[in-house]
């Protein structure tokens, strides 16, 4: 009985061995099958962080592509801009003296004897106004228009002659003059209320 007892342990030590390099076969190959996967997930997780940061990174490059471009087209306009109106503090000095033309015409009586001055003043005055026009400096008309804000100066109010002049200007002490569409100087109106 003893020999039976010996031969079935024999026999199972006999299978385990057998099933045992099996066993340890199988246990590695699932270790390395977990080696694996843990690294195609450190892979993908790397592959996703990377993927953020170069998103990241494309939005901030466009980001700072747009602001330089704005900034570009900031400093060329501001440029046009100079360049267009660089010289109008020297109309707004010189508009005074449209000023003073305008009254010494006035002034000056049509008579024979002021016939040669008073053309000599206006040959001036027209010369003086064509270089202000050719340099981009109009005046606002203010004949019959109706009251604006962005133009006309209102110095005072008065009670209109007619309905229909109600809001509009009714007289204009000073011209108003505009350089390249800018205001320079507004025209100061007597406006009907």
């Amino acid at each position: 009985m003893k020999q039976e007892k010996d031969d079935k342990n024999t026999a199972q030590e006999q299978v385990i061995n057998q099933e045992t390099p099996q066993n340890e076969q199988n246990t590695q190959e699932c270790v390395s099958d977990n080696q694996d996967i843990d690294q195609e997930i450190a892979h993908q997780e790397q592959i996703s962080q990377l993927t953020e940061k170069c998103a990241e990174l494309t939005d901030k490059n466009l980001r700072l592509m747009a602001e330089f471009d704005n900034y570009r087209r900031r400093t060329l306009k501001e440029k046009s801009d100079i360049i267009k109106n660089a010289g109008e503090n020297i109309f707004k000095d010189m508009l005074p003296l449209v000023d003073d033309f305008e009254r010494a015409l006035t002034s000056i009586q049509p008579t024979p004897e002021n016939a040669s001055l008073r053309e000599g003043v206006e040959i001036i005055y027209n010369k003086f106004i064509n270089f202000l026009g050719q340099n981009g400096v109009k005046a606002i008309d203010t004949e019959n228009k109706v009251f604006d804000v962005e133009f006309h100066e209102a110095i005072t109010t008065i009670p209109a002659p007619e309905e229909s002049m109600k809001g509009k200007i009714i007289d204009c002490t000073t011209k108003g003059y505009t350089l390249n569409e800018k205001v320079i100087r507004f025209a100061k109106v007597v406006v009907g209320e």
